[in-house]
């Protein structure tokens, strides 16, 4: 079996050109693109490993127990969705009732044209490390606690799209790449660009299953409920809420713990009444202070946007001063604190450690040993090895080096008399421990008259 279709051909050419695809050619390129797809599925699904204390590897993706529990998938509600379809009183209807609506974000919401998609009753999209790669890339639109106005609603075909704080995108995003003129130099832009300001807004999209019901403003609200509160509260109230239980109950009891963040500090303390910016070698840190003296004094000290150690120093007593980490462990999405007792984790001090000298033992020096590897001389077996002497260098031999003189004196060749001097000649029979020339010993010349005469022999 075999299909033709026409071709283009080139200019100038009436007469278009035939091309033949036979079926066994299509089935084969059509089995080659599913081959393909179902690898990439694999790979992609492959893509995040998990490796547990055992040392086991588990691909499963909805393992998120190291993402921030605020990135984490959410509880699907349990709303009940009438039978009829959404009719045109009752849409506006619903307009009309969630324009300009406030409430409070319980979840962040991410900048960007995409946003967040919720299914009515069902899960959130996306949520777990593609939820936190969104907000790191677009960046943030409003925090945990914030309050959102709802701008704009926008109902489709099945699903129901909220524009918050704004929306996400700048106004007349089409218009401003249209002019209106005679050409060149003579046309104007539609939109003049600076006069609006930089879009900080987010997008929420409300999905349902077929055709959007026939819902009412309060029955929408309680759909958005795990992404938005609409009920009345105070601004801790909204931010609390979103926290843990113990993180919650330690911020209305004014308590402050190591690992809160600044907004939660300023939540449970308010604002301090002094602050102190300071270095700890390469560490700048803020130390916040509660209260005065002689009253009970408060000292936040705060490395970034976390709190990095707590002093209470109450009157008559000594201060108590925290630096474990309590607030990082809560924050986590299966919710397990990060403590040295938990099995498989080991905890390695860094730098330069402080012993105490009646508790702990001295650290132990610098060794190429393996661990439990021991050497001949840990057993006493060999006699060889002891302690370490200083190094002794050999004396120099006197045949050693033939042309070298002790004390520094001239070579024999330097200090040769001239031909015309005398010199005492040595008998045959005089023993020398030597018949070298070059190690006999070089004769003084003897001092010669004034006259010129050669002294009596």
């Amino acid at each position: 079996m075999k299909w033709s279709f026409p071709a283009r051909s080139g200019q100038g050419s009436s007469v278009p050109h035939i091309r033949s695809i036979s079926f066994s050619n299509l089935l084969r390129a059509f089995l080659v693109c599913v081959v393909a797809g179902c690898v990439s599925a694999l790979v992609a699904s492959a893509q995040a490993i998990t490796i547990d204390t055992s040392g086991r590897a588990t691909t499963n993706p909805s393992q998120t127990g190291t993402v921030d529990r605020r990135y984490r998938q959410i509880e699907p509600t349990n709303i009940s969705l009438p039978a009829t379809q959404l009719d045109a009183k009752t849409r506006l209807e619903l307009i009309r009732f969630l324009q300009s609506d406030q409430g409070f974000a319980m979840r962040p919401f991410p900048r960007g044209h995409k946003g967040l998609t919720l299914v009515a009753n069902g899960k959130l999209d996306p949520a777990g490390e593609a939820y936190l790669s969104m907000v790191t890339a677009n960046g943030l639109s409003a925090k945990p606690g914030d309050r959102l106005v709802i701008s704009d609603v926008k109902i489709d075909h099945g699903k129901m799209i909220f524009e918050l704080n704004g929306g996400p995108d700048a106004k007349h995003r089409f218009l401003r790449h249209v002019q209106i003129g005679a050409g060149g130099p003579d046309t104007s832009p539609v939109v003049q660009q600076g006069d609006d300001q930089e879009p900080v807004g987010s997008r929420l999209t409300l999905t349902f299953k077929g055709n959007i019901p026939e819902l009412t403003g309060k029955q929408v609200e309680a759909l958005l409920a795990p992404l938005i509160s609409f009920e009345v509260k105070t601004p801790i109230q909204a931010f609390t809420d979103t926290l843990p239980p113990k993180l919650k109950e330690a911020i209305l009891d004014h308590n402050v713990l190591v690992g809160m963040s600044t907004d939660m500090v300023l939540f449970a303390k308010g604002q301090p009444q002094n602050k102190i910016r300071e270095m700890d070698g390469q560490m700048p840190f803020e130390e916040w202070i509660y209260g005065r003296p002689p009253s009970d004094i408060e000292f936040v000290r705060i490395n970034g946007n976390r709190v990095i150690r707590v002093e209470d120093a109450k009157v008559g007593k000594p201060p108590v001063i925290f630096t474990k980490d309590e607030v990082e462990g809560l924050m986590r999405t299966d919710g397990t604190p990060l403590s040295p007792e938990q099995p498989g984790t080991h905890t390695v001090q860094m730098g330069d450690v402080d012993r105490d000298p009646d508790k702990q033992a001295p650290a132990a020096p610098p060794s190429l040993r393996k661990p439990g590897e021991t050497i001949p001389a840990d057993d006493g077996k060999d006699a060889r090895v002891g302690v370490m002497r200083p190094v002794q260098f050999p004396k120099q031999a006197p045949d050693d080096e033939p042309n070298a003189r002790p004390n520094g004196q001239p070579d024999s060749a330097q200090s040769s008399p001239p031909a015309s001097s005398q010199t005492t000649a040595t008998p045959t029979n005089a023993q020398s421990p030597s018949t070298d020339a070059s190690r006999s010993t070089p004769a003084k010349p003897q001092p010669q008259p004034a006259g010129g005469d050669a002294p009596p022999q």
